[in-house]
């Protein structure tokens, strides 16, 4: 009996550890009922709407605005996203910003400079003002409050909040 014995506690034993699964998912439980939404927006910041880009959006009052421009390129397939306020440092100790605001209804991106932007090369044009690409995430306050994420992270923002990547 107890040569029986022992191997049914071995055997118990061996069935705990083998079906225990110490796989630290990074699976996110949502609530349900609350979902991310993304948009993407294209425009030129020029002199004839005060350098800034505005896009009609439904916000929640309990959502959180997040606002990313495409930096190096108008395609999704190698997008890299830089979130908003962003200052970017030209030539000459010249300096732009790109910022945001937001409403219910709207988020306006804009942009602000400490020289006057009429004055940019075509080249500087092209690159910081023509076609320029952004997302705006809208996040639900309810999880962001306590999420751990790096929000300055765009991948790490869509992977969390399971947005999907496209436009």
């Amino acid at each position: 009996m107890k040569k029986y014995f022992t191997i049914l506690l071995l055997a118990i034993f061996g069935f705990v550890v083998v079906s225990c699964d110490d796989n630290r998912n990074d699976n996110v439980v949502g609530d349900g009922d609350t979902y991310s939404v993304m948009k993407d927006v294209t425009g030129t910041l020029s002199s004839g709407n005060n350098y800034t880009l505005s896009q009609g959006i439904n916000i929640a009052s309990s959502d959180v605005v997040l606002v990313y421009r495409n930096v190096n390129s108008n395609t999704s397939e190698s997008a890299v996203w830089q979130l908003l306020p962003k200052t970017e440092y030209l030539s000459g100790g010249r300096e732009l910003d790109y910022n945001f605001l937001f409403d219910a209804a709207n988020v306006e991106i804009y942009t602000e400079a400490n020289f006057d932007q009429a004055t940019f090369t075509s080249a500087e044009a092209n690159t910081y003002l023509n076609n320029q690409r952004f997302r705006i995430v809208l996040v639900p306050a309810s999880t962001g409050k306590n999420a751990n994420v790096n929000y300055n992270d765009y991948q790490s923002v869509i992977k969390y909040y399971n947005i999907p990547d496209r436009d």
